[in-house]
Protein backbone atom coordinates (compact mmCIF):
# COMPACT_ATOMS: atom_id res chain seq x y z
CA UNK A 1 0.00 0.00 0.00
CA UNK A 2 1.58 3.23 -0.79
CA UNK A 3 0.77 6.37 1.68
CA UNK A 4 2.28 8.89 -0.87
CA UNK A 5 0.14 12.10 0.16
CA UNK A 6 -0.81 14.13 -2.43
CA UNK A 7 0.91 18.30 -3.07
CA UNK A 8 -1.97 20.53 -2.15
CA UNK A 9 -0.93 24.24 -1.20
CA UNK A 10 -2.52 24.69 2.12
CA UNK A 11 -3.41 28.05 3.10
CA UNK A 12 -4.38 29.44 6.74
CA UNK A 13 -2.39 27.89 9.83
CA UNK A 14 -1.04 24.60 9.64
CA UNK A 15 -3.38 21.61 10.84
CA UNK A 16 -3.71 19.96 14.14
CA UNK A 17 -1.35 16.42 14.27
CA UNK A 18 -1.86 13.66 16.44
CA UNK A 19 0.69 13.32 19.18
CA UNK A 20 4.49 11.99 18.25
CA UNK A 21 5.20 8.46 19.29
CA UNK A 22 0.69 7.65 20.13
CA UNK A 23 1.46 10.69 23.17
CA UNK A 24 -2.34 11.75 23.78
CA UNK A 25 -1.29 14.21 26.21
CA UNK A 26 0.15 15.88 22.92
CA UNK A 27 -2.89 14.99 20.27
CA UNK A 28 -4.83 17.45 18.82
CA UNK A 29 -7.53 14.55 19.01
CA UNK A 30 -7.45 12.86 22.56
CA UNK A 31 -10.89 13.31 24.03
CA UNK A 32 -8.97 12.42 27.87
CA UNK A 33 -10.91 11.12 30.45
CA UNK A 34 -13.30 14.15 31.24
CA UNK A 35 -14.32 14.09 27.45
CA UNK A 36 -12.33 17.59 27.19
CA UNK A 37 -8.46 16.33 25.84
CA UNK A 38 -5.83 17.58 27.28
CA UNK A 39 -3.53 20.85 25.94
CA UNK A 40 -2.87 20.20 22.72
CA UNK A 41 -6.66 18.87 21.80
CA UNK A 42 -8.51 20.67 18.97
CA UNK A 43 -10.93 17.59 18.36
CA UNK A 44 -11.56 15.81 21.26
CA UNK A 45 -12.68 12.55 19.08
CA UNK A 46 -10.62 9.57 20.30
CA UNK A 47 -10.22 7.88 23.78
CA UNK A 48 -6.55 7.01 23.52
CA UNK A 49 -3.82 5.22 21.71
CA UNK A 50 -4.23 1.91 20.42
CA UNK A 51 -2.91 -1.05 22.88
CA UNK A 52 -2.85 -3.57 20.31
CA UNK A 53 -0.21 -1.42 17.68
CA UNK A 54 2.61 -2.52 16.80
CA UNK A 55 4.04 0.38 14.75
CA UNK A 56 4.35 3.07 18.16
CA UNK A 57 8.43 1.19 18.36
CA UNK A 58 9.40 2.15 14.32
CA UNK A 59 12.52 3.02 12.52
CA UNK A 60 12.30 6.72 13.12
CA UNK A 61 13.11 5.97 17.22
CA UNK A 62 16.04 4.22 16.39
CA UNK A 63 19.30 6.17 16.55
CA UNK A 64 20.15 4.90 12.95
CA UNK A 65 17.40 5.98 11.53
CA UNK A 66 18.03 6.57 8.03
CA UNK A 67 16.55 10.76 7.61
CA UNK A 68 13.92 9.03 5.16
CA UNK A 69 12.78 5.66 7.28
CA UNK A 70 9.00 7.23 6.50
CA UNK A 71 9.08 7.09 2.68
CA UNK A 72 8.94 3.35 2.42
CA UNK A 73 6.37 3.06 5.27
CA UNK A 74 2.87 2.29 4.68
CA UNK A 75 1.19 3.55 7.90
CA UNK A 76 0.39 6.90 8.96
CA UNK A 77 1.71 6.84 12.20
CA UNK A 78 2.00 10.16 14.27
CA UNK A 79 5.26 9.95 14.11
CA UNK A 80 5.72 10.51 10.52
CA UNK A 81 8.26 12.81 8.97
CA UNK A 82 4.74 13.86 6.61
CA UNK A 83 2.01 13.23 9.07
CA UNK A 84 0.99 17.12 8.59
CA UNK A 85 1.06 16.33 4.55
CA UNK A 86 -1.64 13.72 5.47
CA UNK A 87 -3.40 16.40 7.42
CA UNK A 88 -3.63 18.80 5.27
CA UNK A 89 -4.57 16.03 2.79
CA UNK A 90 -7.67 14.96 4.79
CA UNK A 91 -8.71 18.81 4.90
CA UNK A 92 -7.53 19.20 8.22
CA UNK A 93 -9.71 17.67 10.32
CA UNK A 94 -10.71 14.18 11.27
CA UNK A 95 -14.17 14.60 12.36
CA UNK A 96 -17.20 14.34 10.37
CA UNK A 97 -19.04 17.03 10.72
CA UNK A 98 -17.89 19.18 8.28
CA UNK A 99 -19.24 17.20 5.51
CA UNK A 100 -22.39 15.96 4.40
CA UNK A 101 -23.98 14.45 1.17
CA UNK A 102 -27.05 15.15 -0.65
CA UNK A 103 -29.58 12.94 -0.09
CA UNK A 104 -31.68 11.02 -2.54
CA UNK A 105 -30.76 7.25 -3.52
CA UNK A 106 -31.99 5.45 -6.56
CA UNK A 107 -34.51 2.81 -6.62
CA UNK A 108 -32.25 -0.32 -5.93
CA UNK A 109 -33.64 -3.59 -5.43
CA UNK A 110 -33.54 -5.86 -2.46
CA UNK A 111 -31.11 -7.79 -3.83
CA UNK A 112 -27.99 -6.33 -6.68
CA UNK A 113 -26.01 -9.07 -7.87
CA UNK A 114 -21.75 -7.79 -8.46
CA UNK A 115 -20.96 -9.18 -12.02
CA UNK A 116 -17.20 -9.11 -13.38
CA UNK A 117 -17.68 -5.89 -15.53
CA UNK A 118 -18.28 -7.99 -18.80
CA UNK A 119 -21.56 -7.48 -20.82
CA UNK A 120 -24.46 -8.66 -18.69
CA UNK A 121 -26.74 -9.37 -21.50
CA UNK A 122 -26.27 -13.57 -21.19
CA UNK A 123 -27.02 -13.44 -17.67
CA UNK A 124 -29.61 -11.17 -17.71
CA UNK A 125 -31.85 -12.96 -20.64
CA UNK A 126 -34.07 -14.56 -18.47
CA UNK A 127 -33.90 -12.20 -15.54
CA UNK A 128 -34.60 -8.88 -16.53
CA UNK A 129 -32.62 -7.24 -13.56
CA UNK A 130 -33.34 -4.01 -12.20
CA UNK A 131 -29.53 -3.07 -11.34
CA UNK A 132 -26.31 -5.34 -11.39
CA UNK A 133 -22.62 -3.66 -9.75
CA UNK A 134 -19.53 -4.43 -9.99
CA UNK A 135 -16.18 -4.17 -8.55
CA UNK A 136 -13.57 -1.51 -8.50
CA UNK A 137 -10.79 -3.72 -9.37
CA UNK A 138 -12.73 -4.24 -12.97
CA UNK A 139 -13.08 -0.65 -13.80
CA UNK A 140 -9.78 0.99 -12.55
CA UNK A 141 -6.41 -0.95 -13.10
CA UNK A 142 -4.36 -1.42 -10.34
CA UNK A 143 -1.43 -0.74 -12.56
CA UNK A 144 -2.01 2.77 -13.54
CA UNK A 145 -4.41 4.09 -11.37
CA UNK A 146 -6.71 4.94 -14.28
CA UNK A 147 -10.09 3.86 -15.64
CA UNK A 148 -9.58 1.06 -18.25
CA UNK A 149 -10.53 1.94 -21.69
CA UNK A 150 -13.19 0.33 -22.24
CA UNK A 151 -15.05 2.32 -19.18
CA UNK A 152 -13.03 5.06 -20.14
CA UNK A 153 -14.50 5.28 -23.58
CA UNK A 154 -18.30 4.74 -23.35
CA UNK A 155 -20.42 5.04 -20.62
CA UNK A 156 -21.13 2.05 -17.69
CA UNK A 157 -24.39 1.04 -18.74
CA UNK A 158 -22.93 0.85 -22.37
CA UNK A 159 -20.10 -0.98 -21.06
CA UNK A 160 -22.01 -3.44 -19.19
CA UNK A 161 -24.74 -3.29 -21.91
CA UNK A 162 -27.63 -2.90 -20.23
CA UNK A 163 -31.08 -2.69 -20.64
CA UNK A 164 -32.72 0.85 -20.50
CA UNK A 165 -33.65 1.90 -17.20
CA UNK A 166 -31.58 -0.85 -15.43
CA UNK A 167 -29.40 0.73 -12.48
CA UNK A 168 -25.15 0.50 -12.96
CA UNK A 169 -23.85 0.56 -9.55
CA UNK A 170 -19.69 0.49 -8.88
CA UNK A 171 -18.71 -0.68 -5.55
CA UNK A 172 -15.89 0.98 -5.08
CA UNK A 173 -13.80 -1.92 -2.65
CA UNK A 174 -10.77 -3.33 -2.93
CA UNK A 175 -7.61 -4.55 -1.62
CA UNK A 176 -5.35 -1.76 -0.24
CA UNK A 177 -2.95 -1.12 -2.84
CA UNK A 178 -5.88 -0.20 -5.16
CA UNK A 179 -8.12 1.72 -2.81
CA UNK A 180 -5.04 3.74 -1.62
CA UNK A 181 -3.79 3.93 -5.34
CA UNK A 182 -7.24 5.38 -5.97
CA UNK A 183 -6.64 8.15 -3.20
CA UNK A 184 -3.38 9.11 -4.58
CA UNK A 185 -5.02 9.76 -8.12
CA UNK A 186 -8.16 10.48 -7.59
CA UNK A 187 -7.38 14.55 -9.05
CA UNK A 188 -3.62 13.25 -10.98
CA UNK A 189 -5.51 10.88 -13.08
CA UNK A 190 -9.06 12.53 -13.06
CA UNK A 191 -10.07 9.63 -11.68
CA UNK A 192 -13.37 11.21 -9.97
CA UNK A 193 -14.37 13.00 -13.24
CA UNK A 194 -14.16 9.94 -15.53
CA UNK A 195 -15.83 7.73 -12.91
CA UNK A 196 -18.64 10.81 -13.40
CA UNK A 197 -18.34 10.80 -16.91
CA UNK A 198 -19.63 7.11 -16.81
CA UNK A 199 -22.56 7.60 -15.38
CA UNK A 200 -22.78 5.09 -12.32
CA UNK A 201 -26.29 5.76 -10.45
CA UNK A 202 -24.53 4.66 -7.49
CA UNK A 203 -21.10 4.50 -6.21
CA UNK A 204 -20.30 2.86 -3.37
CA UNK A 205 -17.08 5.07 -1.88
CA UNK A 206 -13.83 3.39 -1.20
CA UNK A 207 -13.53 1.17 1.72
CA UNK A 208 -10.44 2.57 3.28
CA UNK A 209 -8.85 -0.81 5.87
CA UNK A 210 -8.96 -0.14 9.67
CA UNK A 211 -6.83 -3.44 11.04
CA UNK A 212 -6.32 -3.85 14.26
CA UNK A 213 -2.48 -3.20 15.21
CA UNK A 214 -2.76 -0.87 13.16
CA UNK A 215 -1.93 3.00 14.97
CA UNK A 216 -5.33 4.81 15.95
CA UNK A 217 -4.59 7.83 13.72
CA UNK A 218 -4.57 5.46 10.92
CA UNK A 219 -8.23 4.52 11.71
CA UNK A 220 -9.20 7.99 12.48
CA UNK A 221 -7.67 9.08 8.70
CA UNK A 222 -9.22 6.30 6.94
CA UNK A 223 -12.75 6.36 8.34
CA UNK A 224 -12.60 9.88 7.22
CA UNK A 225 -11.05 9.50 3.77
CA UNK A 226 -14.56 7.35 2.89
CA UNK A 227 -16.52 9.99 3.64
CA UNK A 228 -14.39 12.78 2.00
CA UNK A 229 -14.15 10.63 -1.43
CA UNK A 230 -17.91 10.34 -1.61
CA UNK A 231 -18.29 13.77 -0.61
CA UNK A 232 -15.89 14.57 -3.92
CA UNK A 233 -17.60 12.28 -5.84
CA UNK A 234 -21.03 13.69 -5.14
CA UNK A 235 -19.81 17.41 -5.66
CA UNK A 236 -18.69 15.89 -9.35
CA UNK A 237 -22.28 15.30 -9.72
CA UNK A 238 -22.24 11.18 -8.60
CA UNK A 239 -24.92 9.51 -6.38
CA UNK A 240 -22.12 8.57 -3.58
CA UNK A 241 -22.75 6.72 -0.30
CA UNK A 242 -19.13 6.43 2.21
CA UNK A 243 -17.96 3.07 3.49
CA UNK A 244 -18.95 2.35 7.27
CA UNK A 245 -15.67 0.88 9.14
CA UNK A 246 -14.61 0.74 12.95
CA UNK A 247 -12.61 -0.63 15.49
CA UNK A 248 -14.17 0.66 18.76
CA UNK A 249 -17.50 1.37 20.51
CA UNK A 250 -17.04 5.31 19.92
CA UNK A 251 -16.47 4.75 16.29
CA UNK A 252 -19.97 3.29 15.91
CA UNK A 253 -21.11 6.48 17.71
CA UNK A 254 -19.56 8.74 15.76
CA UNK A 255 -20.90 7.20 12.34
CA UNK A 256 -24.71 7.34 13.91
CA UNK A 257 -24.14 11.26 15.20
CA UNK A 258 -23.04 12.13 11.53
CA UNK A 259 -26.02 10.37 10.35
CA UNK A 260 -28.21 12.21 12.54
CA UNK A 261 -26.59 15.74 11.86
CA UNK A 262 -26.14 15.59 8.33
CA UNK A 263 -27.50 14.54 5.15
CA UNK A 264 -26.65 11.49 3.44
CA UNK A 265 -28.17 8.93 0.67
CA UNK A 266 -27.50 5.93 2.61
CA UNK A 267 -24.30 4.16 4.60
CA UNK A 268 -22.63 1.09 3.52
CA UNK A 269 -20.77 -1.69 4.87
CA UNK A 270 -18.16 -3.85 3.46
CA UNK A 271 -18.75 -7.64 4.81
CA UNK A 272 -16.82 -8.99 2.00
CA UNK A 273 -13.52 -9.41 4.44
CA UNK A 274 -15.50 -10.94 7.40
CA UNK A 275 -15.11 -15.06 6.68
CA UNK A 276 -14.06 -16.68 9.95
CA UNK A 277 -17.57 -17.22 12.78
CA UNK A 278 -14.62 -14.95 15.20
CA UNK A 279 -14.69 -11.92 13.18
CA UNK A 280 -18.33 -12.49 12.20
CA UNK A 281 -19.05 -12.59 16.29
CA UNK A 282 -16.30 -10.15 17.64
CA UNK A 283 -16.94 -7.69 15.31
CA UNK A 284 -19.50 -7.18 12.25
CA UNK A 285 -22.31 -8.55 13.87
CA UNK A 286 -22.23 -6.75 17.31
CA UNK A 287 -22.15 -3.75 14.91
CA UNK A 288 -25.04 -4.32 12.68
CA UNK A 289 -26.71 -4.80 15.36
CA UNK A 290 -25.96 -1.39 17.00
CA UNK A 291 -26.29 0.38 13.97
CA UNK A 292 -29.56 -0.81 13.30
CA UNK A 293 -30.93 0.38 16.75
CA UNK A 294 -29.06 3.51 16.70
CA UNK A 295 -28.84 4.90 13.14
CA UNK A 296 -31.79 6.84 11.00
CA UNK A 297 -34.95 4.68 11.33
CA UNK A 298 -35.42 5.78 7.22
CA UNK A 299 -31.48 5.76 6.28
CA UNK A 300 -31.10 2.91 3.72
CA UNK A 301 -27.99 0.40 4.31
CA UNK A 302 -26.36 -1.04 1.52
CA UNK A 303 -24.38 -4.35 3.08
CA UNK A 304 -21.66 -6.12 0.05
CA UNK A 305 -20.65 -9.67 0.65
CA UNK A 306 -22.67 -11.46 3.23
CA UNK A 307 -22.91 -15.13 1.49
CA UNK A 308 -24.23 -17.08 4.19
CA UNK A 309 -28.46 -17.71 4.37
CA UNK A 310 -28.23 -17.41 8.07
CA UNK A 311 -26.18 -13.88 8.35
CA UNK A 312 -28.38 -12.52 5.24
CA UNK A 313 -31.33 -13.58 7.36
CA UNK A 314 -30.46 -11.76 9.89
CA UNK A 315 -29.31 -8.93 8.64
CA UNK A 316 -32.58 -8.41 6.94
CA UNK A 317 -34.00 -9.07 10.39
CA UNK A 318 -32.42 -5.72 11.66
CA UNK A 319 -32.70 -3.76 8.78
CA UNK A 320 -36.22 -4.00 7.68
CA UNK A 321 -36.88 -2.91 4.16
CA UNK A 322 -34.33 -0.25 4.05
CA UNK A 323 -31.07 -3.25 3.87
CA UNK A 324 -30.29 -3.80 0.34
CA UNK A 325 -27.85 -6.38 -0.52
CA UNK A 326 -24.79 -6.87 -2.93
CA UNK A 327 -23.44 -10.03 -3.66
CA UNK A 328 -20.55 -11.96 -6.16
CA UNK A 329 -21.90 -15.40 -5.36
CA UNK A 330 -24.53 -15.79 -8.48
CA UNK A 331 -21.50 -14.75 -10.95
CA UNK A 332 -18.76 -16.80 -9.07
CA UNK A 333 -21.11 -20.11 -8.76
CA UNK A 334 -22.74 -19.86 -12.47
CA UNK A 335 -19.21 -19.56 -13.80
CA UNK A 336 -19.25 -23.35 -12.49
CA UNK A 337 -22.57 -23.90 -12.99
CA UNK A 338 -23.59 -23.98 -9.71
CA UNK A 339 -26.62 -22.74 -7.62
CA UNK A 340 -26.78 -21.48 -3.94
CA UNK A 341 -29.43 -23.75 -2.49
CA UNK A 342 -31.21 -23.95 1.17
CA UNK A 343 -28.58 -26.30 1.33
CA UNK A 344 -25.54 -25.02 0.32
CA UNK A 345 -23.82 -24.85 -2.94
CA UNK A 346 -24.95 -27.50 -5.53
CA UNK A 347 -22.93 -28.16 -8.96
CA UNK A 348 -25.95 -28.98 -10.83
CA UNK A 349 -23.81 -27.94 -13.85
CA UNK A 350 -26.21 -25.85 -15.39
CA UNK A 351 -25.71 -23.63 -18.18
CA UNK A 352 -24.30 -20.22 -16.44
CA UNK A 353 -27.55 -17.78 -17.60
CA UNK A 354 -29.29 -20.60 -15.78
CA UNK A 355 -27.38 -21.25 -12.33
CA UNK A 356 -27.15 -17.42 -12.40
CA UNK A 357 -31.04 -16.48 -12.44
CA UNK A 358 -31.46 -19.53 -10.12
CA UNK A 359 -29.19 -17.77 -7.17
CA UNK A 360 -30.05 -14.21 -8.14
CA UNK A 361 -33.63 -14.97 -7.02
CA UNK A 362 -32.69 -17.36 -4.23
CA UNK A 363 -31.03 -14.99 -2.80
CA UNK A 364 -33.39 -12.11 -3.24
CA UNK A 365 -35.58 -14.18 -1.83
CA UNK A 366 -33.82 -14.50 1.48
CA UNK A 367 -33.52 -10.34 1.79
CA UNK A 368 -37.24 -10.36 1.12
CA UNK A 369 -37.69 -12.87 3.52
CA UNK A 370 -35.66 -12.12 6.68
CA UNK A 371 -37.98 -8.78 6.23
CA UNK A 372 -41.01 -10.51 7.22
Amino acid sequence: MSTTPLSFPTLGPPPPLPGPGCDCTRCAFWAGPEGNGGPATVEPLCSGSNADCSYCGCARAELAAPADACRTCPIRCPSRQDISAWMADVGGSLAFDDLALPPGLPALPAFTPQVDGSAVTALDEQLHWPAYAVGLRRVVSPDTAALYPRFAEQSAHQALNLRPGTLAVLVGYGEDPLVEAVWTNRHRNRLIEGIASGGWDLVLACNYSIYGNWPRVEHLINMRRSILLASELAQAGVTAVPNLYWYRLEDLRRWVDWTLDEATPAVAINAQTVRENANWESWLRPGLHYLAENLPPDLPVIITGLSRADRIAEASRLFGPRLHLISQNPHQYALHGAIMTAEGRQDVHARPADAFAATVRYMAGLVDGGRR
